[in-house]
């Protein structure tokens, strides 16, 4: 019992003194939950399905979204990492367990984001920018194809998980 109330305490605290990472890993924990639960909700057979022949299957989506986790997350941490999910387009339960891959190499980079880091420099999108810059454009960018992700899911007869009712 009191580790737990050390721990609550602590990440009290830690939010208090660094609200600009507390609230970005917010919006990052949550946008990861989106996109894990409609991989994993959508069933193999979506996986090919295309609005329109011109755009990404679901499954290329969902490829997308993760191999740019390695792209932007590798870049904070000042490595070169990448995955070509989005080109292979594996079957789901591949996609899948490298999403979880992907989202978890992202993981340990938010967890340990300070505001006092912030606006350290690194070099992302081929120029210098703050490091907090990377990951928020990380966070929108995986908000903006949870949009696409939302209409396809839709015209499968879906519901995104951020539309479901609390249980």
């Amino acid at each position: 019992m009191i580790w737990f109330l050390f721990l609550l305490f602590t990440g009290a605290a830690m939010a208090q003194e660094n609200p600009l990472s507390a609230d970005a890993r917010r919006d990052y924990k949550t946008i990861q939950d989106y996109v894990i639960r409609s991989a994993e909700k959508m069933p193999e057979d979506g996986y090919a399905f295309k609005p329109t022949p011109e755009i990404r299957s679901f499954g290329q989506l969902i490829g997308h979204i993760a191999d740019d986790q390695f792209t932007f997350c590798s870049a904070v941490k000042g490595e070169k990492q990448s995955s070509n999910f989005e080109k292979d387009a594996p079957p789901k339960a591949q996609m899948v367990a490298g999403l979880k891959r992907a989202f978890a190499y992202c993981e340990p980079v938010y967890a340990s984001m300070v505001d006092a880091w912030a606006n350290q420099q690194i070099n992302f999108a081929g120029r210098e920018r703050p490091k907090l810059t990377g990951l928020t454009f990380n966070t929108e960018h995986a908000w903006e194809h949870y949009g696409n992700i939302v209409v396809y899911m839709r015209l499968k007869g879906l519901i995104p998980p951020s539309s479901e009712k609390s249980k």
